[in-house]
């Protein structure tokens, strides 16, 4: 039976996903959520004129004409600190002092800074001379609406909000925003040699990692992880698992381990022949993969044991589902086109992904080699601690050669 490609296992993984319902969040609460219909100003950005310096609201015509040799003396006749309302009016030889943010007078179209000034803030609020003339009417004015109008897309739908979105969003004026509700997901480790990290270890037992490692990136991609255990390679508990991530009301349940071809598979022996297929996937590591829909509606995900194959699937498959989801515009990591800094072996046949890690010190262009000095291995999880990145190479290339051009897919 021929290996499914990489396109095709994503391709019917995305078929299966059906997205959360929306809900409406105040501001801050709505920190790491994907917008589910677009942002709006509620206010003009700025939403008054305002003073873009500290120094004097001016009439253009009166000073256009100063220069130190010949400075403009103008009589201050108003105080406009930030937060005023007070909208005095200038007649000509007249100036209002004002402070950056101050709104700035309807009769000014101009202000001059402190610095332009003879006597700066220290002699500011009687008279003043202008020594230097404003480039043009409207200099140092931030006009009203100018970054944005009311009614306006601050940000668009399918956009998870950061810090700065968050910013942009309050700064129009707006308190609630419509998010998509994050996918609940189940973490199931399966694997009777699994232990408790710090347990002391009998032969023959390993410290259970791939529980943190999958939540955590389910975390990361916006998921919320109402589930997380580990049981052994028996029927029974795998399926009293199964039975909790369905009352913890899991969307999603991740299991690692159980799904190739030796005779303890646990998850393949229980679920095969149901919803759930099994195939293998043209990639390494990663190649063996479960995947469908369990009676209770929850979308499974059937990963590979070793470290590394869980978190490279969880990169390729997991991710984008759930970031789809959400309903995020983009689905997929960033990748840059690196020099590999040193050659290493791929697969016949299948296509790599390599936990590496980048060298941008070099003055040239920065560099890309493995983060393990094992290679390519799907047991060593110690170098995924240094990968900030995975080198993907396509299934044709026989070997990676120090110079080659690699695709680089940024996962930190």
């Amino acid at each position: 039976m021929p290996l499914r490609s990489v396109e095709e296992h994503l391709a019917h993984v995305l078929t299966q996903v059906t997205p959360c319902t929306p809900e409406d969040l105040p501001l801050p609460a709505a920190h790491g959520r994907t917008t589910a219909e677009p942002v709006r100003a509620a206010v003009d950005i700025p939403v008054f004129d305002n003073s873009a310096m500290d120094g004097f609201a001016v009439r253009f015509a009166d000073v256009a004409a100063a220069t130190p040799d010949r400075p403009v003396t103008l009589r201050v006749v108003a105080d406009l600190p930030a937060g005023t309302d007070l909208d005095p009016g200038l007649s000509r030889g007249e100036a209002a002092r004002i402070m950056t943010g101050s709104p700035v007078p309807t009769a000014a179209d101009a202000v001059v800074p402190f610095e332009d000034t003879a006597g700066g803030l220290a002699d500011s609020l009687h008279e003043i001379e202008v020594v230097q003339a404003p480039r043009a009417a409207g200099a140092h004015i931030r006009r009203r609406a100018g970054d944005a109008a009311a009614g306006g897309e601050i940000v668009p739908v399918g956009v998870p909000l950061g810090a700065l979105q968050l910013a942009a969003a309050a700064a129009a004026g707006v308190a609630v925003v419509r998010v998509s509700r994050r996918p609940r997901v189940a973490v199931v480790s399966t694997g009777s040699e699994l232990v408790p990290p710090g347990s002391a270890l009998r032969r023959g037992q390993i410290p259970e990692s791939n529980g943190v490692l999958l939540s955590a990136l389910a975390d990361e991609a916006g998921a919320e992880v109402v589930l997380r255990t580990s049981v052994d390679d028996t029927d029974t508990a795998f399926l009293a698992a199964l039975d909790a991530a369905d009352a913890a009301g899991a969307e999603v349940v991740i299991t690692s381990g159980g799904v190739s071809a030796g005779a303890y598979e646990v998850v393949k022996n229980v679920l095969q022949g149901g919803g759930i297929g099994f195939t293998k996937v043209a990639m390494q590591p990663g190649k063996p993969q479960g995947f469908g829909r369990l009676p209770g509606g929850a979308l499974l995900f059937g990963l590979p044991g070793n470290p590394v194959s869980s978190a490279v699937s969880f990169e390729t498959f997991v991710r984008p589902a759930l970031l789809r989801m959400q309903g995020r515009r983009d689905i997929h990591r960033p990748v840059l086109r690196l020099i590999a800094a040193t050659g290493w072996r791929t697969p016949a046949g299948r296509r790599q992904y390599l936990p590496a890690a980048i060298d941008r010190s070099d003055p040239g262009g920065w560099t890309v080699r493995p983060a393990t000095s094992g290679g390519s291995g799907s047991h060593l999880a110690g170098g995924l601690a240094r990968a900030e990145a995975y080198a993907v190479v396509p299934a044709e290339v026989e070997a990676v050669a120090p110079g080659d051009l690699v695709d680089v897919m940024l996962v930190s």
